[in-house]
């Protein structure tokens, strides 16, 4: 066996809408996952302040009613709350892939925060395009959001939910040499039997094929929906309908495809934990290894903007010569 490492992937309903009892959940949790000998625990899609359910359940209208209080429980990058749980991070000594609701200026973003073992926040990457409804509440990232991270554990990654049904963001990601790549999924809910697309089957299947074409292993949290959140979202039988309790599939997946660590079932809150052997990687790779010996760059290429995108930048006006009176005339 060659170097191991144990990480955790996060099944637990998110503390709605409210981020002061948020980050106490993801500072316990993180306690616990300390406590199994977890080096990197990783959590779902905006877990903090939770998924925005309403989106899917009524009309833009309608769910006006909660964007002012999903704003203020929203989570800045650099703030009081992103602080407290660093800290905890680095008391712990464990590694933390966060997926929250970016909060900057005026506008919200789909948000993952990379914190290292020492307490650092490392980067915040932002997903590139939310996924249908998504974008009536958050704004896009831009090609410096394409992050993988030497930490003490290996080369870590991360995207959000549908960010894997991307082929060239994958494509990306696997160029940077991913070992462990963190796949944050809301909780497989809504629209149950009724949407295939958005169901366990093909979400976990997504999963599974970016850690076989990548050669990477994948902890792919999944939050879960419980009577708190029907008690918030839904107001009628139908929304209780299309926003089934459960859908807690959270999983870990080998860079071969083989399952790892005990799934719980889809209602159950905790951890799913699993010791990555990064001698597996080496023979995955030997196999198919899609950026390397079995690409044909001569064919494909990939084109990648890598570089930030702001709304703003300011340009440098060039000062004023002045002629000395001397030299005139």
């Amino acid at each position: 066996m060659g170097h191991v490492v144990r990480a955790a992937a996060v099944q637990a309903e998110p503390r709605w809408m409210d981020l002061d009892a948020g980050v106490a959940q993801v500072v316990e949790i993180i306690g616990d996952a300390a406590a199994r000998g977890v080096q990197l625990v990783a959590f779902p899609e905006t877990f903090l302040p939770g998924y925005p359910w309403w989106i899917w359940l009524d009309s833009p209208a309608m769910g006006m009613q909660f964007v002012p209080g999903y704003a203020e429980n929203s989570m800045t990058r650099d703030g009081e709350h992103m602080q407290r749980i660093a800290r905890a991070a680095g008391e712990h000594r464990v590694h933390v892939v966060l997926g929250f609701s970016e909060r900057a200026g005026g506008s919200l973003y789909m948000a993952q925060a990379f914190i290292s073992d020492d307490g650092r926040v490392v980067s915040v990457r932002r997903k590139l395009k939310p996924t249908h409804v998504e974008r009536s509440v958050f704004g896009e990232g831009d090609g410096s959001d394409l992050q993988v991270h030497d930490t003490s554990l290996g080369r870590v990654g991360a995207l959000n939910c549908w960010e894997h049904l991307q082929p060239l963001t994958k494509y990306a990601m696997f160029s940077q040499n991913e070992q462990i790549h963190v796949g944050s999924w809301p909780s497989f809910s809504v629209y149950r039997g009724a949407a295939t697309a958005l169901g366990p089957e093909v979400n976990n299947a997504a999963s599974l094929i970016y850690a076989v074409e990548g050669q990477t292993f994948v902890v792919a949290p999944c939050a879960t929906v419980g009577q708190a959140a029907h008690d918030l979202f839904c107001d009628t039988d139908v929304k209780r309908q299309l926003l089934l309790q459960g859908g807690g599939f959270a999983r870990i997946y080998g860079p071969e495809g083989s399952p790892l660590g005990e799934n719980l079932p889809e209602t159950e809150e905790g951890l799913v934990v699993a010791d990555l052997d990064f001698s597996m990687i080496a023979i995955a790779k030997s196999a198919a290894d899609p950026v390397g010996h079995y690409s044909r760059p001569d064919v494909m290429r990939l084109l990648i903007n890598r570089a930030p995108n702001p709304a703003v930048v300011e340009r440098e006006v060039p000062a004023p010569a002045f002629v000395d009176a001397d030299e005139v005339g």
